[in-house]
């Protein structure tokens, strides 16, 4: 009797043992599942989405709405901590070093930036702002570019070139060629904040950043700045409207559209340049900015300047989440 009792009882602990090993193990199959279900890092959100969103830079064309306003809505909710960062005290030197505002500018801190990927069609990359640091004037040649302030407060102005485009030539020596733009931004941008984009002909495609205090930007510019394809990043330093505003003897006055373009040789003042671009203006949506009546307090001539010896940039290393490619 005490032996068959002890047969069930053992033949219960093998079952019990069988049953507890069992409940440890997990499936190839459930655990790639499970893995699936973890949330994956915003970062490589961002990336998958960037990766059906952006062709190869030989392939490129304008990006439709809904993919820019799905990366735009990720981006909003990209904080300092998603790349790594964590948020600077206010209480710095304000980008000067030892030195303070008025001394040698090569102790000043620099600009750092991140890389955090980079492909034929987009880069992901962050720039780390010291108080009072500048990224000067610059376009994007026929990039869109997304940014999001991850923390503290930036400066942006920015332009769109007026279009058809008109440019003063001079022959006066130390006289610059300057192009008319019009401004699109002039503001301070505060995270939390939404994501700023721009075009390759809208949306304030030169822009210009100033550290009102330490910040952080994230960007995904697409297609990448790529010389050999044409894609350089050119300076420009901006002019007042009214600065150009004197008749201006033996200067060339061009104003493109398409293939064909007029060019006046006389002396010509700011409001005969405003009425030759109405004259030949064009309404075509995307083609770029338009200057009317009224609004020239809002233009600015641009010139193209050297990489500017006191742009202070450094690299850094990415510490964020990891991206899977």
């Amino acid at each position: 009797m005490f032996s068959e009792i002890q047969k069930v009882t053992d033949k219960a602990m093998v079952f019990l043992q069988k049953k507890a090993l069992s409940a440890l193990y997990i499936p190839k199959q459930k655990l790639h599942m499970a893995m699936n279900n973890t949330t994956a890092p915003k970062v490589q959100l961002l990336y998958d989405l960037c990766k059906t969103t952006f062709t190869p830079s030989g392939l490129s064309s304008s990006p439709s709405p809904q993919p820019i306003h799905k990366l735009c809505s990720l981006l909003d909710t990209f904080g300092p901590g998603d790349v790594g960062l964590k948020e600077e005290s206010p209480d710095d030197d304000r980008g000067h070093g030892f030195f303070g505002l008025n001394r040698v500018t090569r102790w000043a801190q620099p600009i750092t930036y991140l890389d955090i990927h980079e492909c034929d069609s987009f880069t992901m990359c962050v720039f780390c702002f010291p108080t009072s640091s500048v990224i000067p004037l610059h376009d994007h040649p026929g990039m869109t570019v997304l940014s999001k302030v991850l923390y503290g407060s930036m400066h942006v102005k920015a332009y769109d070139w007026v279009e058809p485009s008109c440019i003063k030539e001079s022959q006066e020596p130390g006289c610059p060629q300057v192009r008319l733009a019009r401004l699109v931004a002039d503001k301070v941008l505060t995270a939390p904040c939404g994501t700023s984009i721009l075009y390759p002909k809208t949306g304030g495609n030169l822009h210009c950043f100033t550290a009102v205090t330490p910040c952080a930007v994230l960007d995904v510019l697409a297609p990448p700045y790529r010389e050999d394809l044409g894609r350089k990043c050119t300076y420009y330093v901006d002019y007042p409207y009214s600065a150009f505003g004197k008749p201006y003897d033996l200067c060339h006055h061009t104003c493109y559209k398409g293939t064909t373009f007029l060019k006046v040789k006389v002396s010509v003042s700011q409001s005969e340049i405003i009425k030759l671009l109405k004259n030949h203006s064009t309404d075509s949506a995307g083609n770029g900015a338009q200057i009317s009546s009224g609004k020239e307090e809002e233009s600015a001539w641009l010139a193209e300047i050297e990489t500017p010896d006191d742009l202070y940039m450094r690299s850094g290393v990415y510490v964020g989440p990891s991206i899977r490619v």
